[in-house]
């Protein structure tokens, strides 16, 4: 059964921030550096962790404000940051001027919304931007089940679907010719492989973050029952190729960053 807005929420923020986007955001700690700014945008913060942390690394009197996808987030996220006394504030669209420094999550965003993703975080920033996303090559292990789920399943017919999820996915030179093209400048980037690990299929397609997150995007071109039947199929596919080893997927946790 489908979530609420609220229920995404809290599991944003009890199971898919450790899960999945601390995966992408300790990875941009080691790599972003960026001078010490008077304003930070932070574009889809989520559950505001990330946003939070970074906080504590800028001066006294920094403004950063954080979007979040809705109002459930942003209050999750506000009273976070209330909590431990961040200069952080959350809300859920673009209200501010141009800031000096802009940072995207681009974990959960469509490959066909991200040039507007980008183009929105170039557009908000006076000086540095930089964003994380999955590139080419990210979700294959679950793609190729995917496709044999939909003919065991007696769905074929939305074979193509799969295809399409597949090609869609933009190589890193695809996004940074992308990030040039929208005027970003002193473009760099770097890639790390993450591999998420589950005991078996059941726990795999019963997981927060492909049950209510991944699913749901890649399969909305089936109605619900569809989209249990062909989630319970792909628990058994997934066991009967791997039997007693643990599944795995990876995912090619990218970084870009540039000056506008």
């Amino acid at each position: 059964m489908s979530k609420t807005q609220k229920e995404l929420a809290f599991l944003r923020e009890f199971a898919i921030e450790s899960d999945w986007t601390e995966r992408f955001t300790e990875y941009f700690d080691t790599k972003f550096e960026f001078e010490k700014p008077d304003t930070l945008l932070y574009v889809n913060a989520g559950a505001g962790g990330h946003a939070i942390a970074l906080s504590e690394k800028l001066p006294e009197n920094a403004v950063i404000y954080a979007i979040t996808d809705n109002d459930d987030l942003k209050n999750i996220a506000q009273a976070k940051a209330d909590a431990v006394k961040a200069d952080v504030q959350f809300g859920t669209n673009y209200t501010i001027d141009k800031s000096d420094v802009v940072i995207g999550d681009g974990s959960f965003v469509r490959p066909r919304e991200i040039k507007d993703f980008v183009k929105k975080l170039i557009e908000s920033s006076d000086d540095e931007v930089s964003f994380f996303l999955p590139t080419k090559g990210s979700f294959g292990e679950i793609f190729s089940f995917l496709w044999e789920t939909l003919l065991e399943t007696d769905l074929a017919e939305h074979g193509t679907q799969v295809e399409r999820l597949i090609s869609e996915i933009p190589t890193i030179e695809e996004v940074i010719d992308l990030t040039r093209e929208l005027g970003l400048r002193k473009i760099e980037h770097s890639m790390q492989n993450e591999v998420f690990e589950y005991k078996d299929g059941a726990e795999f397609v019963n997981s927060p973050l492909v049950a209510d997150f991944l699913l749901p995007i890649w399969l909305d071109f089936l109605s619900d029952a569809e989209k249990e039947k062909v989630s319970k199929k792909l628990a058994e596919l997934i066991d009967a190729e791997t039997g007693t080893i643990s599944y795995y997927f990876s995912v090619k946790n990218t970084l870009v960053s540039g000056v506008v």
